[in-house]
């Protein structure tokens, strides 16, 4: 029998944005209810995440009930639950302004620094060991729950929880695949004058997160990829944002003009399945982050700390608002899937998608156990990753140089080896063109700008003495 009633615990459950996107998918997925347990080290902003749940709960629009907990405690959160949503920001935006802009004086810029490049690296020494006790806490409260991460840098996190806990059943969840998708429909549209929606898209996707690579996608018949050619000396110049505005990127600090997208695919014949933001900070530092008015050059933006601090701000100001009843929680279905993959996992269908797991055999040309992101079916309480095509091998060696980046990354981290994680930190293609000793002054100053996080688990002093 299918169930109905479940218990979702939420792990960085004040989340000021997308947590509440989540409850408002809950709210549309008619048949299920339950409790939602909201664990966050802010309380006060899981409290107000409940609060809002119970606007929600008496929305017309609501088609499932569920009680929002508050837990004070991780094990409590845990305890019985059948799925767990991780959803956190490791460090504070002190920590963060370090990640982004502290390169910035060595000459190295990073339109998003949260996965790899210097940002990465540092954001992955705070993260893992805190996924450690995640890992070790579901091993003991409740092992046969699915884990859903969303938390970047997601190919880390998901090796943590993986290593820690072999046994876990666990994936990550990222929206950028879609975005591409999205992005061939304008193709496709342009090209062919067909409207369509990126799920009428059949994709082939595989790699590693935020460097994930389309290898084929068809409409029924039509091959969309082979349009591309045209589409590029029609729209590479000014640029081409796949959402209404095609020029968004001229304002809004997160849209790009698939420059970088589309520049890729006219060298290597596969697409680039992530945002220009993403896919740039993959790639030698000169080609697409060299200075600033390259970044302008290529129609994607460096989003600032200050944007972010500022958007956080909003979000609060908001999220107060509509805890105490004077603004309007509008409950609407997203373009997310998480929730659409735990109904499939409950039995409620049946769901391709893209997520990140272990590689048991679904990317041959990369290592078993490597954490890849590749298509996978959803359906009755199993995840079952599906074998994807081969990348072109020009493509295959810049992914492979970044998941060894990460690897090796992982390891120094597990180990608490300052020494290895630098081998790591000095490889990335963003700071190909530090000298050693630069790369080591800006590995120093990073580390200590965010030992408040670190001096538990490292030596900084006895390293850098």
């Amino acid at each position: 029998m299918m169930k109905t009633q479940i218990k979702l615990a939420y792990i960085g459950g004040g989340s000021k944005q997308w947590a509440r996107v989540f409850m408002s998918d809950l709210a549309c997925a008619e048949g299920l209810g339950g409790e939602i347990a909201l664990y966050d080290i802010d309380i006060p902003a899981a409290k107000r995440n409940a609060a809002i749940g119970g606007y929600i709960n008496a929305d017309p629009a609501t088609k499932s009930q569920f009680n929002y907990v508050v837990y004070e405690d991780l094990a409590g959160a845990l305890e019985g639950a059948d799925f767990v949503v991780i959803s956190i920001l490791p460090g504070t935006f002190r920590e963060m302004r370090s990640d982004v802009h502290v390169p910035e004086e060595y000459g190295i810029y990073q339109s998003v620094g949260d996965t790899v490049g210097p940002g990465g690296v540092l954001r992955a020494m705070r993260t893992v060991p805190i996924y450690e006790g995640f890992a070790r806490a579901i091993a003991r409260t409740c092992p046969n729950a699915w884990v859903i991460n969303f938390t970047n840098p997601m190919t880390i996190c998901t090796k943590t929880l993986y290593d820690v806990f072999p046994q876990i059943k666990a994936f990550g969840c990222c929206h950028e695949v879609f975005h591409a998708q999205e992005f061939l429909c304008r193709v496709l549209k342009e090209e062919k004058g067909i409207d369509a929606k990126r799920t009428d898209l059949y994709t082939d996707a595989c790699g590693i997160n935020h460097f994930t690579w389309i290898t084929s996608a068809y409409y029924n018949d039509i091959d969309v990829l082979s349009l591309i050619p045209s589409f590029y000396n029609k729209y590479f110049e000014e640029g081409f944002y796949e959402y209404a505005d095609r020029f968004a990127f001229r304002y809004d600090p997160f849209a790009y003009g698939n420059k970088v997208k589309m520049d890729l695919y006219m060298r290597y014949g596969a697409l680039g399945a992530a945002g220009d933001r993403h896919l740039a900070e993959f790639m030698p530092n000169t080609w697409y982050l060299k200075d600033r008015q390259t970044v302008k050059d290529w129609a994607f933006n460096l989003t600032s700390v200050d944007f972010r601090e500022k958007q956080q701000a909003d979000r609060i100001a908001e999220s107060i608002e509509m805890a105490e009843g004077r603004k309007k929680f509008p409950v609407v279905k997203s373009a997310e899937e998480a929730v659409d993959l735990i109904g499939a996992i409950l039995g409620r269908g049946r769901i391709v998608s893209n997520v990140n797991m272990p590689n048991r055999g679904q990317m041959p040309q990369m290592p078993a156990g490597a954490i890849v992101e590749t298509n996978c079916v959803f359906a009755d309480n199993t995840v079952k990753p599906v074998v994807s095509s081969p990348l072109p091998p020009a493509v295959l060696s810049l992914v492979m140089r970044n998941h060894l980046n990460i690897e090796t990354c992982y390891e120094g981290i597990k180990r608490r080896d300052l020494g290895e994680i630098f081998a790591s930190f000095v490889n990335q293609p963003l700071c190909s063109t530090l000298m050693v000793a630069e790369a080591r002054a800006l590995f120093k100053k990073m580390c200590l700008n965010t030992r408040a996080y670190l001096d538990e688990y490292f030596d900084l002093d006895g390293y850098f003495k």
